[in-house]
């Protein structure tokens, strides 16, 4: 029962393959047996590939399913349509086609394997790209946020200088007037005389006006550091709700671009692996010589090849007998008499009709 699955899976005939030996037979269960565990390692491959994009094992074994009959009807159609010829070369032309559509089954079947063989390695490369994306994207939104901060913090600077230079002309004013009173500048005259005074009353109204600019300018720092503060909490917000998007940068094509970081020999081999698989059964009847099976095939398909073109030729001597008849037939009809007064008539009687027609439109226009 096996061996007739297989049979049936090479795509050959099986009526005919019963009636040879039993070693033919086995060559097509063994080429059959190829394309069905190439259609069940297409399967596995293309739902691990799906499983990556959907994250859901049902959905990814459906279409698994359907990817892996379509491989099997391909390559069943693909072993079946190449026929033995007499000479190698036309064999490998007619095959290269075939040839080229399985490399690309190949393809496509290895890579989703590839990505499952070297998961590790890829997990490796797909954290440090997150890393350098995390970087990137961080650098990339503080630039939404740094001339805004940049320009709160130049203010609160402007700020604090401000009361700085003021307590410095302030310190500056009490050292004038204390020297004046100890005779160490100014007059020299020690005592608080007139000019002691003076310098006083300048350094209490620059003492008052230090304290009017030290509370204006706090409440402004305090001002500037809360829109600091909400600009940091933003841009906080801002990297936490990207940051989502790039722990999920590991998808299929994020995983293919992975693979292609990682050394190439290892996938190399792996794709050789497929390709000797997939073209095996191509191969396999290309390089065979031409056997029982194929010689009944070919008897089978030269009998209906004569029998059409034996029936094509019979129609087309049916045809032209019918037109030698036909020539005969109308050209005794036409030295009949009788034929002849009668469409004689009917022509008379017909150019009257005509006539009458003509005569009735002319009255009608006149």
């Amino acid at each position: 029962m096996i061996k007739r699955f297989f049979i049936l899976c090479s795509g050959s005939d099986a009526d005919i393959l019963e009636s040879c030996s039993n070693g033919e037979q086995n060559k097509y269960a063994g080429i059959g047996a190829t394309v069905f565990f190439t259609a069940v390692m297409a399967f596995i491959a293309a739902s691990y590939a799906l499983y990556t994009v959907f994250d859901n094992y049902f959905t990814a074994a459906f279409f698994g399913l359907i990817w892996g009959l379509l491989i099997f009807n391909l390559d069943r159609f693909i072993v079946s349509t190449i026929k033995k010829k007499d000479n190698f070369m036309d064999e490998l032309l007619q095959a290269s086609p075939r040839i080229i559509l399985a490399i690309i089954i190949a393809v496509v079947i290895s890579k989703p394997l590839e990505l499952k063989i070297f998961e590790k390695e890829i997990d490796r490369v797909l954290l440090e790209q997150k890393n350098d994306y995390t970087l990137a994207n961080k650098e990339q939104i503080a630039t939404q946020f740094t001339p805004a901060i940049t320009a709160i913090d130049e203010e609160i600077a402007s700020l604090k200088q401000e009361i700085v230079t003021k307590e410095t002309e302030v310190n500056d004013l009490y050292e004038t007037y204390i020297a004046e009173a100890e005779g160490r500048k100014g007059t020299e005259i020690i005592g608080k005389g007139p000019v002691y005074k003076e310098k006083r009353e300048k350094h209490d109204a620059a003492l008052a006006a230090l304290v009017a600019l030290k509370k204006t300018n706090t409440d402004k720092v305090i001002s500037l550091e809360t829109q600091k503060t909400e600009l940091a909490a933003a841009y906080a917000e801002q990297v936490d709700t990207s940051q989502p998007i790039i722990d999920n940068f590991d998808g299929l094509m994020a995983r293919v671009n992975a693979l292609s970081e990682l050394p190439w020999l290892p996938s190399f081999f792996i794709f050789l692996l497929f390709l000797a698989i997939e073209t095996s059964p191509i191969f396999a009847k290309l390089l065979s010589p031409k056997g029982e099976y194929d010689f009944k095939l070919e008897d089978a398909e030269g009998e209906v090849k004569t029998w059409v073109e034996q029936k094509n030729a019979q129609r087309k001597v049916v045809l032209q007998t019918d037109f030698t008849i036909n020539d005969k037939v109308y050209g005794d009809l036409t030295e009949e008499e009788e034929l002849y007064a009668y469409k004689k008539k009917i022509a008379r009687e017909m150019m009257k009709k005509q006539q009458d027609a003509f005569y009735k439109r002319q009255t009608g226009i006149l």
